[in-house]
């Protein structure tokens, strides 16, 4: 039994979907950075799916890894700021942060 390219798209969908829920609807910063690795995920998910059914070439794969790499980035800079407002406004709800403060 094989997974043909729709099943790929379906999962990525899925996740697409649950990760665009998860930013609009959450206000725990940490709940919204999930949501966005979510959607990363998927894009991942389509870019190895569509190199694989597409004629097996390397660049879906460079591609993914390039998302990876950005999404690990995204996570670092993300974290630090979540980390500066928790220590200034001591929670992390994204709809009470009006400015960052010194």
């Amino acid at each position: 039994m094989t997974v043909g390219l729709e099943g790929y798209l379906a999962i990525s969908a899925i996740l697409f979907c649950l990760g665009l829920f998860g930013v609009i609807t959450r206000k725990n910063a940490i709940m919204v950075l999930m949501g966005l690795e979510l959607i990363l995920n998927s894009a991942n998910i389509n870019f190895v799916a569509f190199a694989k059914f597409g004629g097996m070439n390397i660049d879906g794969h460079i591609a993914a890894i390039f998302v990876i790499i950005l999404a690990a980035a995204e996570a670092a800079v993300a974290l630090a700021i979540v980390l500066n407002i928790f220590q200034n406004y001591k929670h992390v709800n994204i709809d009470e942060v009006d400015s960052l403060k010194e």
